[in-house]
């Protein structure tokens, strides 16, 4: 035996009578490995087709909810529509989607309707406990989230399109982004967003506003910011958009600093934790675009769509190490333009949405 290995046994062996070990460093083979179901989901019914892909979000059967923005087909894809038709293509889906596992369109609904006030362009998606459908909207003048049962009847809405009050408004948002919902608390986490700069909570129940906080939990500001230089110091303010928040079991808040190329940490008071630093050197359109936390108890992984790189970047989430990138860009199953959310399922599997010129949901099967 060699004697620099005799003296590291030695060594293992001395720090394990003390109750001590040695944990081996993370390696890429220790992240979860995926491949692509290139037929999923299944064809759409009544010659449909997707625009923009701005949302994706699981439930508690592992259905899949997708949002899409309909006014966003171009010219040569509205042909159908047309009196006459000028050609077989084609109509838009209907801005909200439910898929089973398998593909298999279960539901679909959306759009303008009484008593409330849809999104210009529709942006997020969050499915609750009772299985209630949560959207918001990023276009100016978007500064509501409304709230809908599983087949579309209208339920409630939390802020007022054309009216919002900056980064400090306790009454209204400007142009969120995403949310998500702690259930035992019955509060509403807001990703808010294209125009305001912060993280805001409200009662899910009553909409009653609870707090608010910038980066690393201080108040937000809404002057303006330099450009990220990824030589410069770490901002003292989130970028816009603030694009995603994911609550994880063990009690924190997660914030996709989107143009900042960062992930912030924070306990649910606001109070800040810890940020990690992903893809440092990514300077157009920022690399953390949205994330999920995986489906272990423990929550080991955490899995970021990374838009502006056309990947999907596997993180420890205790340390933030980087673990794998895969993806790449591109039009064929598997590959990815603007990446822009991300869901999992019970199982382990992710899916995906891309909006730009991607237009379309996949799902990605984990492997191992």
């Amino acid at each position: 035996m060699p004697a620099r290995h005799a003296a590291l046994l030695t060594i293992v062996a001395a720090l394990s009578a003390i109750g001590l070990t040695i944990q081996p460093a993370a390696r890429a083979d220790d992240a979860p490995r995926y491949v692509v179901e290139p037929f999923w989901p299944k064809p759409l019914p009544a010659n449909w087709i997707l625009g923009q892909v701005s949302g994706i979000a699981v439930d508690g059967r592992d259905h899949v909810w997708v949002l899409h923005r309909p006014a966003t087909l171009v010219d040569d894809e509205k042909g159908a529509m047309l009196t006459p038709p000028a050609t077989k293509c084609c109509a838009p889906a209907p801005a909200v989607l439910e898929f089973d596992g398998e593909g298999t369109l279960l539901r679909s609904w959306g759009g303008p309707g009484q008593g409330y006030e849809w999104p210009k362009s529709e942006h997020g998606i969050f499915v609750d406990k009772d299985g209630n459908v949560w959207i918001a909207g990023n276009a100016p003048g978007d500064s509501q989230i409304l709230k809908f049962t599983g087949d579309g009847k209208f339920l409630q809405q939390i802020g007022k399109a054309g009216s919002t009050g900056g980064s400090n408004s306790t009454t209204q948002l400007g142009q969120p982004a995403h949310m998500v919902i702690d259930e035992p608390a019955s509060e509403l986490y807001v990703a808010d967003g294209y125009l305001n700069r912060r993280i805001i909570v409200f009662d899910s129940r009553t909409g009653a506003y609870k707090r608010h906080w910038g980066a690393y939990g201080k108040a937000p500001s809404d002057a303006g910011a330099s450009a990220y230089d990824p030589k410069s110091p770490p901002s003292a303010q989130f970028a816009n958009p603030v694009h995603c928040v994911r609550l994880s079991h063990d009690g924190l808040v997660y914030v996709c600093d989107h143009a900042n190329d960062r992930i912030q940490v924070f306990r649910k008071d606001g109070s800040y934790v810890r940020e990690f630093r992903v893809e440092p050197q990514t300077l157009q359109n920022g690399s953390v675009w949205d994330l999920v936390l995986s489906s272990d108890p423990a929550q080991k992984f955490i899995f970021v769509a990374d838009g502006a790189n056309n990947q999907i970047v596997t993180l420890l989430r205790d340390s933030g190490e980087t673990l794998s990138a895969w993806g790449r860009g591109g039009r064929m199953a598997g590959q990815f333009k603007w990446v822009h959310n991300i869901a999992i399922d019970s199982k382990g599997n992710l899916y995906t949405a891309e909006v730009g010129f991607g237009r379309r949901a996949q799902k990605f099967k984990r492997v191992e």
